[in-house]
């Protein structure tokens, strides 16, 4: 297969991703909110979450601005193409993220509603369909965005060996450095603006005041449910486009540095990455088909119905595309296109079992979510404790697993088989990503059934769509974090490739000295954006006790919170404090890169990214773990609401808000990004080194 029909058929998935997206918006707006409470407090939610991101995206302009401009002086003849591939990237990135999170924020009131007149399949379909919109844009300008710079530069610049390796896999990964900038500016911020109201509203309304969660008296819970989707729709959409492109551009780079003496077959290599995704594309399609819910059943198992699903029909679709692109041809000796179809189930089957651990640590009522409940009878400070212990040890089994997936890819097929492990596990990103996001809206469906004041039966299928929700929220951060480590792993291989560093030795004191500034980046820029967290919660709260004070008619309900100004608290908090751990992010491997060299460079790349991974599964986990244990005791067990056992679990629960829902998804895209810029800046690198 020639390059330019298998981008043809990477621009036919995009537009048919992109077309399925269009057709559930257009479906989701003809749902009618009928309920005018319901119908006000989600436009308010809607209005907040759409001008923070406005106000995000035009913040990150000027330094979307200079990385292009440094792009294009620092780089000789076409490689300074990059800097329009670089704002390409960008765009796409944002792009999709203002379509998950307009049309996530329309859902939300719709999904209420569709629970009051439809019952819970009715609902489920509104969520769900909100979700698929954020999951078909990322993976619909994902692949038009590569199809635009493969196709001008491969039609410009031709496709001989050296001038793909040389110039236009490097125009790709400008592209992937543009998605990932935004990435973590979106992580960082929306990490930031929802966990500043989450803890203000929790402490200040559940601990102080004794109200329930999302109740219209408190002026923060507006914010709250902004915040839910400006950090789990708009954060994690950016952060696994990043995730898809990286991997796609990075065993695409591999492919084309095989052991085969055959340049038809490198070239087939190279793009099997774009076909996989494809075909993975189209399974995912078919997944959505099957998620329907009965009444009075587990939504739970009709969201895994569609991806496992869309796993099944993925896997036999590689296989036979496997086989068509590479035939009976071999490559580093012997293997064949059965190690490459081994090593791409391989990625898929560690997606499926990262996300079933991080269920066995954060699920409510598994043993280690229990174990914690039980802490919480002797106080806050057992319940942090336990709650340590369960991050803790959930990161040995997902390391493990990690390091069995690149173990066992790289003996299949090399460096190849690991990078395609990568794209195997991203497969079916289109639906797995619509799970992930189904939550947030559900999650909002559930605080504006509470705030419009709607009957319990309706808030009883809310809250069942809500409970799922946590569940993929969970499965959604685990995921993201083994996507995140393989990709990583694939990218700054490519980096040893492009600088030309031939071998690494681990005793070579600049490959030392990397390694442990690498191992130590992660805490420093988790401690960043916790410090934000913690500075923006205390104005917070200040904000919520003021207005309960000085109008005490607000828990009377005759007067109204100022939900704007707690809405501007937590804009104007995370908008200032992402920009230090984000360009910290970008400029150090910049520095280390011309200061100490490629060598050093590695170094730091390698301590990031497995410290980054560690520290990445133990906050998500242990704060995953505190939410689920306060779910349970509201659920009525070891007191219930209100009793010392549930304010200590709302503390450990506000501790492990910033863990699960701030640093850790960031680091996943912290050391992706650093091996990202490192790849880009490899070319430089290679030209000052010599």
């Amino acid at each position: 297969m020639s390059i330019s029909l298998a981008l043809y058929a990477v621009l036919g998935g995009g537009i048919a991703a992109l077309a399925y997206a269009l057709v559930r918006t257009l479906w989701i707006y003809k749902q009618k909110v009928s309920d005018q409470a319901l119908k006000e407090i989600g436009g308010h939610i809607a209005d907040g979450a759409m001008a923070f991101l406005r106000r995000e995206y035009l913040t990150l302009i000027p330094f979307i601005v200079v990385v292009a401009v440094f792009l294009a002086i620092g780089n000789n003849g076409a490689l300074r193409f990059q800097s329009l591939s670089f704002l390409l990237g960008a765009l796409a990135s944002m792009s999709a993220g203002y379509i998950g999170m307009r049309v996530a924020t329309q859902a939300n009131s719709r999904t209420t509603q569709a629970a009051k007149d439809q019952g819970l399949n009715g609902a489920l379909k509104i969520a769900f369909s909100g979700g698929s919109v954020m999951g078909m844009s990322v993976v619909g300008l994902a692949f038009i965005g590569l199809f635009i710079v493969l196709i001008l530069s491969t039609s410009i610049l031709g496709t001989t060996e050296n001038i793909l390796k040389d110039i236009i896999l490097p125009l790709a990964t400008a592209f992937s450095l543009g998605a990932s900038s935004i990435a973590l500016f979106s992580r960082v911020g929306g990490g930031i603006y929802t966990k500043a109201a989450d803890v203000g509203a929790d402490l200040v309304g559940k601990v102080e005041a004794g109200i329930p969660e999302d109740d219209p008296r408190n002026p923060a819970t507006i914010a709250d449910n902004v915040g839910d989707n400006v950090g789990d729709v708009a954060g994690m959409g950016a952060d696994l486009f990043e995730s898809f492109v990286g991997s796609l551009v990075g065993a695409m780079i591999l492919g084309l540095i095989v052991n085969t003496p055959d340049s038809s077959l490198k070239i087939k290599m190279m793009i099997l990455p774009l076909l996989i995704s494809v075909v993975g594309l189209a399974a995912s399609l078919i997944g959505t088909f099957f998620v329907k819910a009965k009444p009075g059943s587990n939504p739970q198992k009709a969201l895994n119905m569609g991806t496992f699903g869309a796993a099944i029909v993925a896997t036999v679709f590689v296989f036979f595309l496997v086989k068509f692109i590479i035939g009976d041809a071999t490559f580093n000796g012997t293997q064949g296109y059965l190690h490459i179809f081994a090593s791409t189930v391989i990625g898929l089957a560690a997606g499926v079992l990262i996300g079933i651990i991080t269920e066995f640590y954060t699920g409510t009522g598994k043993k280690p979510v229990k174990g914690i409940v039980d802490s919480c009878e002797t106080g806050a400070a057992t319940t942090i404790i336990s709650g340590l212990a369960v991050g803790m040890r959930s990161a040995f089994p997902v390391v493990i697993l990690i390091g069995a997936s690149i173990f066992s890819s790289f003996m299949l097929a090399g460096l190849y088989g690991v990078g395609i492990a990568a794209v195997g596990m991203l497969v079916t990103l289109g639906i797995q990503l619509a799970v992930d996001a189904y939550g947030p809206i559900a999650d909002n469906a559930g605080g504006l059934a509470e705030m419009a004041n709607f009957p319990k039966d309706v808030r009883n299928i809310t809250d069942s769509l809500d409970a799922v929700g946590n569940t993929t929220a969970a499965i959604g951060k685990g995921f993201a974090i083994g996507s995140a480590a393989l990709t990583a792993i694939i990218l700054f291989t490519s980096f040893k490739e492009q600088a030309g560093v031939a071998s690494v030795d681990i005793t070579n004191i600049n490959v030392l000295v990397g390694i442990l500034l690498g191992g130590v980046f992660p805490f420093l820029f988790s401690a960043l954006t916790m410090s934000a967290v913690g500075k923006a919660a205390h104005k917070m709260i200040e904000e919520v006790r003021r207005q309960f004070k000085q109008h005490p008619g607000i828990l009377e309900n005759t007067e109204k919170p100022d939900y704007k100004r707690c809405v501007d608290i937590s804009t104007q908090a995370a908008l200032k404090e992402m920009i230090i751990p984000g360009l910290a992010a970008i400029i150090t491997p910049i520095i280390v890169g011309f200061a100490g060299g490629p060598a050093m460079l590695i170094g730091l790349l390698t301590g990031v990214t497995v410290s980054g991974v560690v520290l990445a599964v133990f906050m998500s986990n242990a704060g995953g773990a505190w939410d689920n244990a306060k779910k349970m005791i509201e659920g009525g067990i070891a007191g219930g609401k209100g009793s010392p056992s549930h304010k200590a679990a709302v503390v450990g629960d506000t501790v492990g808000d910033p863990f699960k829902d701030t640093s850790g998804p960031s680091i996943n895209i912290l050391i992706k990004l650093m091996s990202m810029v490192s790849l880009v800046i490899a070319p430089m690198l290679k030209a000052f080194w010599g």
